[in-house]
């Protein structure tokens, strides 16, 4: 099995502060993914301890958390004790992993913000 680097940043999001986007805000994810760029599921069950996420922004300390499936949903995890810092990520089963697709990640305050994948490599 190979984990892939998935970097997203932020994408053009009218009506908030960030309606041009921002290269310098997004995430680092790793995880497995089937050869058309899907989040391979059972790969995943098998490498949950590998499959990890950073958020980074220029105005705060990176923050490392985990990918974690509940059911059918995705969300990132950065305290397993506390169930209020959890990211969903919209539909993530359902994304395409790919240079030049969005994928909508529920921030901090509770707002669906869009990001583009911008590099899409395996870790090994």
């Amino acid at each position: 099995m190979t984990l892939s680097r998935i970097v997203m940043r932020l994408a053009r999001n009218p009506g908030t502060e960030f309606s041009g986007g921002d290269d310098h805000r997004g995430y680092a994810l790793t995880a497995p993914l089937t050869a058309d760029g899907m989040l391979d599921e059972a790969a995943y069950s098998k490498a949950k301890g590998a499959c990890l996420v950073r958020r980074f922004a220029p105005d705060e300390d990176a923050m490392d958390g985990r990918l974690m499936r509940r059911g059918s949903r995705w969300f990132f995890d950065y305290d397993e004790d506390d169930a209020a810092d959890d990211e969903p990520v919209h539909r993530l089963g359902e994304h395409r992993f790919a240079v030049g697709e969005y994928v909508t990640v529920t921030d901090e305050d509770g707002r669906p913000l869009t990001y583009k994948v911008v590099e899409v490599q395996p870790t090994g």
